[in-house]
Parts: structure tokens; C-alpha cells; sequence
């Protein structure tokens, strides 16, 4: 007997990329509209597609929308949909070069591709930047025995968990008044693992990256801004990344691939990944890094890759970064507003005088902007990750609501 499920089917598919096309705004479904239990007996795949497509595709918020400029979640390109429908019709797991033998080879491609634009030279892919951080700040331990971790306060805190996690001292360093790691007192690091950020949360900023080479070993936590050395007009902001001996970087970020994406990359790679490797008994070779299994992650990431090449990643890349100056510049335009600074990787901080924060978040567009805490306190924040934004429309939508206060 074959099983009809695990088969192509045209219609199937054909019904679900049709919901996919005509679901464009939000609905009212919710997930509490499901049953309460597992069901007894299904309702069959064309009407669990009919009855989930506006619960998950029309309440999902819209990262592709003109207002989406809260957060550093992107919208994804079409070609990236069609690679991962691909990547779930096949199932490929990386742990084994039997059950993935051309997905590990495009994987080592990808690595290939960008680790030159970091001064790395290899890595391997990981699900996003919190497991990048702690396979960078592993390798320092295991490599250069390296017992403390030192980040900036405003360091993603990954680092922190990573640090507890590999049983290493935490040491958080105060930053300066654009928010970069006061490197001035960071004192002796000759048993520590240096983590620099590339592109902080809250305002994007880019801790001095010449402190590289100071410590024991040096991580570079780009998960942001790492994208930036794509584009040689902005790429000199990341300036001295190349002297550090990991970097991770979030593809599902300014790479603008699905969840979940990301990369490490060493300096040493042959060393790095010899010193982070474990045997065996049913694996052909070592498995590298903290993952077992993982998916055909690169495979969605390559075909972007090739379809836009360098310069269609810095294109949009660049225009992200236009979207958050012009939005910062008619910021600076409106009385009684302040500007955290100049956004210098595209997050732009802004609060205003006259009312609170909250109650202005709440009046915007949903999507549009968020809110996070500077100096334990709260400020307005938008994030450049949408390619379509309009930012000169918010930036107006901003200026009658203040205009009405």
C-alpha cells in the first residue's frame, strides 16, 4: 500500500499557494478557534489548509508592509519560499553526508561565499546568533582556555547565557554616550574572550572594533550589522572585524532569509572546528559544532545569493540605511523630539518631550515601531530591516499625532 500523503500533490500545494497569495491582510481567527484536544479523526489536508490559512496567514503581522520598521525581522524574498518548500519535500539532514550530500556541499559554498567579507575563513551555518555566540565564545575556551567572557552592557544577552552555559566568569563593561563598549577599562584579558557587538539592540552600535586582538580571543557578535561588509559603502563601518577569530552573523536578519538562519565564522576554521568536534559510532565523520542534526538552512541562502549577487544584497541593504536616515532627519526636524544619535546601522532612537512613550507607540501604525529601554529609560525605536518601508509617511504620521498634542 502507498501512502498518498507523502506524494506530490498538485492540487494540495496549488491550494496552499493560492491562500498564500490572497491572505494580505489581518483577520480575526485565532488559534483558540482549534480544538481544545487532539482530534480523534482529521479533517483531511485541504480542509486543515482551508480552515488554518487565516489564522496563520492572515493574523500574522506583515514584515513586508510600507509601515514595518519595528524590528530587526525582515520580510523574505519569494525565491527563499520556493527554496524552503524544497528543503521540507526532502528532509535533508546535515549530520551525515548520506542523508544530505549536496546540501552539505552547498552549505560549505555559502561559507565559502562570505566568510572572505569578514577576513574569516570558513565556518559552518547554526539556527541564529544565540548558538553562533556560544560556538565562538566555546571555541575560545577550549582553544585559547580562556575562563571569563567581557561584553558591553548593552551586549545581546546570549553572551551572558552563553557564558553561564560553558561555566566562564561574566564580566559586563559600561558603554559610552553612543552606546559602544567604553574599551578604556577593560583592564587585563589575557585569560578572556573579548565579544564585541556589531550592531547592539537597541541602537545599533558598533563597539570599537580595532579592540580586537586585545584579549585571549576575540568574538565578534555581528548578528545585526555583519551583513554592512557587503556593501562597500557602509561595509567600513564594521572596520577591524577581520582581526577578530569568530564572528557570528544572523542571516535571518539584514541577510533577509527565513528563520532560522545564521553563521559562524573563524579566523582558524581547521583549528576552531577541530577543537569543537566530537566522534561517533554511527557518524561517517566528526560532527562539528553544537548541533546534531540541522537542515538544508544554506540551501534558501545560496539561491539568494546567486539570484541577486553581492551587489543585490548592498542595494538593499543600502536602502534600508536611507530609510533610517531620512526617518532620522525628519525626526531631528520636529520640535521637542530627540534623536538617540545618528543611526549608523540603520536603528534610529527617538523619543518625544511632550507626550510618553507609550501612549505615542500605541497611536502608531502596529508594526511600525517599538520600544526599548536606554539608561533605564524608555525611548521609541525603528529598525531599517524592510527594503519597502516608507519612512517619510511614518515620519509624517508621527508629525500630526505630535502636532495634535
Amino acid at each position: 500500500m502507498i501512502d498518498k500523503a507523502f506524494l506530490p500533490d498538485r492540487r494540495g500545494i496549488e491550494i496552499a499557494l493560492d491562500q498564500l497569495l490572497a491572505w494580505r491582510e489581518r483577520r480575526a481567527a485565532t488559534v483558540a478557534e482549534l480544538p481544545g484536544s487532539l482530534p480523534e479523526l482529521g479533517i483531511g489536508e485541504e480542509a486543515a489548509i482551508a480552515q488554518l490559512a487565516p489564522t496563520v496567514l492572515g493574523y500574522a503581522q506583515r514584515l513586508d508592509a510600507r509601515t514595518a520598521f519595528a524590528h530587526m525581522d525582515p520580510p523574505t524574498p519569494w525565491l527563499t519560499w520556493a527554496m524552503t518548500l524544497w528543503n521540507a519535500s526532502l528532509n535533508q539532514n546535515l549530520l551525515h553526508p548520506e542523508t544530505a550530500p549536496v546540501a552539505r556541499d552547498m552549505e560549505a559554498h555559502v561559507v565559502r561565499w562570505l566568510a572572505p567579507y569578514f577576513g574569516m575563513d570558513g565556518g559552518h551555518m547554526v539556527p541564529g546568533s544565540t548558538i553562533g555566540n556560544l560556538t565562538g565564545i566555546w571555541a575560545a575556551r577550549e582553544i585559547r582556555g580562556a575562563k571569563v567572557v567581557v561584553a558591553s552592557d548593552a551586549a545581546h544577552l546570549s553572551v551572558r547565557k552563553a557564558a553561564t552555559l560553558l561555566g566562564m566568569q561574566y564580566r559586563a563593561v559600561e558603554t559610552d554616550e553612543q552606546g559602544r563598549m567604553n574599551t578604556g577599562t577593560l583592564g587585563d584579558l589575557a585569560q578572556s574572550c573579548l565579544v564585541l557587538t556589531a550592531g547592539t539592540t537597541s541602537v545599533g552600535a558598533v563597539d570599537p572594533l580595532d579592540a580586537s586582538g586585545a584579549a585571549a580571543w576575540t568574538h565578534v557578535d555581528a548578528a545585526w550589522a555583519g551583513p554592512m561588509r557587503l556593501s562597500h559603502r557602509h561595509a567600513d563601518a564594521l572596520a577591524g572585524i577581520e582581526r577578530a577569530d569568530s564572528v557570528s552573523v544572523s542571516a535571518h536578519k539584514w541577510l533577509f532569509q527565513p528563520k532560522e538562519s545564521a553563521l559562524i565564522f573563524f579566523r582558524n576554521t581547521q583549528l576552531a572546528h577541530s577543537a569543537i568536534s566530537f566522534e561517533g559510532a554511527y557518524l561517517a565523520e566528526p560532527n562539528i559544532g553544537l548541533l546534531g542534526s540541522h537542515g538544508a538552512t544554506a540551501i534558501p541562502l545560496l539561491a539568494m545569493l546567486y539570484a541577486w549577487g553581492r551587489t543585490g544584497i548592498a542595494e538593499r541593504i543600502e536602502r534600508c540605511m536611507e530609510a533610517a536616515a531620512s526617518f532620522a532627519a525628519a525626526l531631528r526636524a520636529m520640535p521637542g523630539v530627540d534623536v538617540f544619535d545618528q543611526p549608523t546601522t540603520g536603528v534610529v532612537a527617538w523619543r518625544s518631550q511632550r507626550t510618553s512613550t507609550e501612549s505615542l507607540r500605541e497611536r502608531l501604525p502596529a508594526g511600525s515601531t517599538s520600544v526599548t529601554l536606554i539608561h533605564g529609560e524608555k525611548w521609541l525605536r525603528n529598525v531599517a530591516a524592510n527594503p519597502n518601508v516608507d519612512p517619510i509617511a511614518l515620519a509624517e504620521r508621527v508629525k500630526e499625532m505630535l502636532d495634535q498634542v
